[in-house]
């Protein structure tokens, strides 16, 4: 595993880490560690087969028919 070493975080921000990992029975180290993974490990990009299987399947064929267009703009003002 790496090493990650942060420089430069304000003094309150890392007390709050403490106070974080102390409700959550962990270590100041164990809490950052789980920080991180939750706010990067589960950001896996769906590939675009993925996305097009989970829309879900919601009306006939027909209602997605085209329809025969005129070639003149609808008038929608009269």
């Amino acid at each position: 595993m790496a090493t990650l070493l942060v420089r430069g975080i304000d003094e309150s921000l890392v007390q709050r880490l403490r106070e974080r990992a102390v409700a959550n029975g962990r270590s100041a180290e164990a809490e950052h560690r789980a920080i991180l993974a939750q706010a990067l490990g589960g950001t896996r990009r769906r590939s675009f087969a993925e996305v097009l299987a989970s829309i879900p399947d919601v009306g006939q064929d027909a209602d997605f028919e085209r329809t025969q267009d005129s070639g003149e703009a609808p008038r929608v003002f009269d």
